[in-house]
């Protein structure tokens, strides 16, 4: 393991050497295959420099981030901003959410419970965003489309409702159903995305996943543990969003200040890509100038109509929270910084690969300012699993073809990497001018939409002993047939209490299924459960419990 300080002290005061409780900063230890990460590995590559706007050095703020562009994102002298993100309109103007408060309050940063969420409006997305008005009290907010066009803008603790951009809002509050799971540090900073269906999927800060069918009906607890990756870290301000290959999310561990970044093809089972997602520094001028805030938090992403992500929204401090002092020359704003989309990219064999497969052939499409079949350093492309890829490794290219304005390469297929879990093998190199290349592609033969079964706690009868499970599933799509397997866990081993099968589900359709348990239990005494879901391929689900069967 290697440690890398990601420390930037403002001041002596903030060294770690100081070990000030305040100081809100550690080090993380980094995997040692981090080392070696080619460029477009990391979430963190795809950023890219601020676009040019007024620069200015009379402004508030530390020397770090003076001068700076004023007009990128939202600040001014009245109020400190903080979190919020960007929905387009049809007439392609682009409304920020955001929430402030007065930058004279009493307690200055530490004012932020008592928030209130701005409608701000922009003819671009980067700014500057001028205020249209005022939606109500509410902190840390998120706007989403309903599938009937209804727009929620989530705040902690409620949401508002209206039927279009500009309001008027209704506040409500969601109902959330944990489905007898334990819910992982509260309800708070969540974060949602569109399914194809028009349902929603949302995560919450301790990095639960659940589902509403609706977007406002009732959010059902799907996990039972967090989906974060298996480190140390104080997580919080997770953001999730599909496009259209896959979902992603990522959390910040805000003590550490690093991200995470993660991948999924169903927004439940997650597997954590390696390198930063992002750090302290990200907000770079296109001369090399960086405006080098204290903290980047709450990441908001703004797509494009396949869903890729082309622009990331900060909440961003000069200093410490609790330095930000009223009429202090100290706040807080709401920063854009443009991404590198990504390339679209589809899969043209329909079989399977193997170890005997030979090539590998993928259509890279043309884009307005990018053409395939003249800006790409063929040789610098690797194609294959992004285990593979992220090293440098994976196919290389075997030859090209033009199709219309699109260009056909095909790959060598040796060395690309992908297994029977594969589900976005990943394309990166170079442009001929040296800029990062990157995309993720579907593959033919992989289902991307499958049913989500999930159970709830079981219950045993008193009189019989018998067991009780309702099987619910929150996929889009019916369910197959499947097994439930109720076992008890005991020191490491399994024991089969019993087993039943499933018939068909349709989506958010539900099932009661009884189990006669091989073995008697004893009155009072606790007893630790795992429940499989298992289809005749894969394990849907588990749910690991402790409960007292006999009372």
């Amino acid at each position: 393991m290697k440690l890398y300080s990601l420390l930037l002290c403002t001041s002596a005061a903030l060294c770690i050497g100081t070990q000030s409780l305040t100081a809100q900063i550690t080090e993380r230890p980094r995997p040692a295959e981090w080392d070696n990460l080619v460029e477009g590995a990391r979430f963190i590559d795809r950023f890219l420099p601020m676009p040019a706007g007024k620069l200015s050095a009379d402004v508030w703020g530390a020397k770090e981030v003076v001068p700076r562009y004023v007009d990128n994102g939202i600040e001014d002298n009245v109020r400190s901003y903080w979190g919020g993100n960007i929905l387009k309109e049809k007439d392609n103007k682009y409304h920020l959410y955001v929430c402030g408060w007065p930058e004279n309050s009493p307690k200055g940063h530490m004012f932020w419970p008592n928030s209130t969420v701005y409608h701000a409006v922009c003819d671009n997305s980067t700014g500057p965003f001028i205020i249209k008005d005022t939606i109500g009290p509410g902190h840390n907010p998120e706007a989403f489309r309903l599938k009937d066009g209804r727009v929620v803008v989530y705040v902690i603790d409620g949401y508002y409702l209206a039927d279009d951009l500009n309001g008027p809002w209704t506040r409500k509050k969601f109902d959330f159903d944990n489905r007898d799971r334990r819910i992982i540090e509260g309800l708070s900073n969540l974060t949602f995305a569109r399914r194809e269906d028009g349902s929603y999927l949302m995560v919450c800060r301790g990095g639960g996943v659940w589902i509403s069918q609706t977007g406002l009906s009732p959010y059902n607890q799907i996990t039972d543990k967090r989906v974060y990756p298996p480190v140390k870290g104080e997580f919080e301000d997770p953001v999730v969003w599909r496009d259209h290959i896959q979902y992603h999310l990522i959390v910040n561990d805000w003590l550490g200040r690093i991200a995470f970044y993660l991948r999924s093809k169903d927004g439940v089972n997650w597997v954590t890509d390696p390198g930063e997602a992002y750090l302290p520094g990200i907000s770079v001028h296109e001369d090399g100038k960086v405006e080098n805030w204290f903290k980047y938090e709450r990441i908001k992403i703004l797509q494009d109509k396949y869903g890729r992500a082309i622009q990331a929204n900060f909440a961003v401090i000069d200093t410490l929270k609790n330095e930000d002092l009223p009429n202090d020359n100290h706040s807080s704003k709401n920063i854009s910084i443009p991404l590198n989309p990504g390339l679209l990219l589809t899969v043209l064999d329909a079989a399977p690969v193997t170890d005997k497969t030979k090539t590998i052939r993928v259509k890279i499409t043309a884009e307005e300012g990018f053409n395939p079949q003249t800006d790409i350093d063929l040789a610098s492309l690797r194609f294959g699993a992004s285990t593979e890829v992220n090293h440098g490794r994976g196919c290389r290219v075997q030859s090209t073809k033009n199709d219309g304005k699109d260009l056909i390469v095909t790959f060598d297929a040796k060395g690309n990497g992908i297994t029977a879990e594969e589900f976005a093998p990943k394309l990166l190199g170079k442009t001929t001018s040296g800029k990062l290349l990157y995309g993720y592609a579907r593959l033919p033969w992989i289902s991307y939409n499958d049913p989500i079964l999930s159970a709830r706690l079981p219950v045993f009868a008193s009189d019989s002993q018998d067991i009780h499970v309702v099987v619910e599933n929150f996929g889009q799509v019916a369910s197959g047939p499947a097994v439930l397997k109720l076992e008890q866990l005991q020191d490491g081993n399994r024991k089969e209490i019993g087993q039943t099968k499933l018939t068909s589900l349709s989506p958010y359709g539900k099932t009661n299924v009884t189990l006669t348990p091989k073995i008697k239990f004893e009155k009072g005494k606790a007893y630790d459960f795992v429940l499989t879901i298992r289809t005749s391929d894969d394990v849907v689900s588990t749910f690991t419990f402790q409960t007292t069967p006999v009372e």
